[in-house]
């Protein structure tokens, strides 16, 4: 929290004003906010990352609203930056991106960190979606949208449900990754298959299928989907192999088809951590397309199944 205030107060451009809401902490954050001249909402227990963000909104008085998550650090200029994309009147919400050189040490928070970094840096501009750890929005466009979904009551997508819902109302959203923040945030494997699972991937798909539209970009490029599908082609080719040898060399070549769909993003450690590090890092990608991509089918054979249902249910109320 100090690192994350401090940064602000060292931007180019000063923010108007600094809001912490403290959503139910036990940590002493709320002191250190309040220290360091922040204005503080505080909540005698958790609301959520959505009601909480909300509450924020209602309170500050400026028509520019910049979430930022109490993890990462702002660059000296992303400020500048932000308010320099909204002097065009037509963009009505931007975000930007973690930068390359993550705070936390370990393979696994630098391979995580640094693939949001990539993810972000090679987006399409013109964006779908909305990222709440660093988003710039007009304040009067997140009221009139309704704000965030507060019955996500743990931090999951609601920033990119509401992103959703304003591409869908017309509302412009571009992705600017020049404008860039230190993330502080320290993964474990555990950790990150958890997030991946319950709080992302599962009601990321869920949003997808309601919504029916799969747009070709960020982790859902063409590449990503094909690479899900050798990676699992890989695992059941060499599942194969203890029946049959030969299948073992096909699994590596499975895998290999796997590692080209994903030289830019190799080549991306390669260049930013060495070579050493992306042979360590591309086994948790492969792990990260298996498990995103089975969570992804799962969640779609269950919203089938309940809208198999949905009529027959209608009809014997009928």
């Amino acid at each position: 929290m100090a690192e994350c205030l401090s940064a602000l107060q060292q931007s180019s451009v000063q923010p108007a004003e600094i809001i912490v809401v403290d959503d139910g902490s036990r940590d002493g954050s709320a002191a250190i906010a309040q220290h360091m001249g922040a204005r503080v909402l505080r909540f005698p227990s958790s609301l959520g990352p959505a009601a909480a963000r909300n509450a924020g909104v209602k309170e500050a008085r400026q028509p520019v609203i910049l979430f930022l998550d109490a993890d990462v650090m702002v660059h000296h200029d992303a400020i500048e930056r932000i308010e320099s994309e909204l002097q065009n009147c037509e963009v009505g919400a931007l975000f930007g991106a973690y930068d390359d050189v993550p705070a936390a040490p370990g393979l696994v928070s630098q391979y995580r960190n640094l693939l949001h970094h990539y993810t972000h840096s090679t987006a399409a501009r013109n964006a779908w979606t909305f990222w709440a750890g660093c988003g710039a929005i007009r304040r009067q466009l997140f009221l009139s949208a309704g704000g965030f979904d507060e019955t996500y009551r743990q931090a999951s997508i609601e920033d990119i449900e509401l992103g959703a819902r304003l591409s869908q109302a017309g509302v412009k959203i571009v992705v600017v990754p020049e404008i860039q923040v230190c993330h502080r945030k320290r993964w474990t494997l555990p950790s990150m298959i958890r997030t991946d699972i319950f709080r992302r991937a599962w009601p990321w798909t869920r949003l997808l299928l309601r919504s029916r539209n799969f747009p070709a970009d960020l982790n859902l490029g063409w590449s990503q989907r094909a690479s899900a599908l050798f990676a699992w082609l890989a695992l059941a080719l060499a599942a194969a192999g203890f029946l049959r040898w030969p299948a073992f060399l096909a699994a590596l070549a499975a895998a290999a088809v796997v590692a080209g769909l994903n030289r830019p993003f190799l080549g991306f450690l390669v260049r930013s951590r060495g070579l050493l590090f992306a042979l360590r890092a591309f086994p948790l990608h492969f792990l990260y397309l298996l498990y995103s991509s089975a969570t992804f089918a799962a969640a779609a054979t269950v919203h089938l199944m309940q809208a198999a249902r949905a009529p027959r249910r209608v009809e014997a109320r009928v």
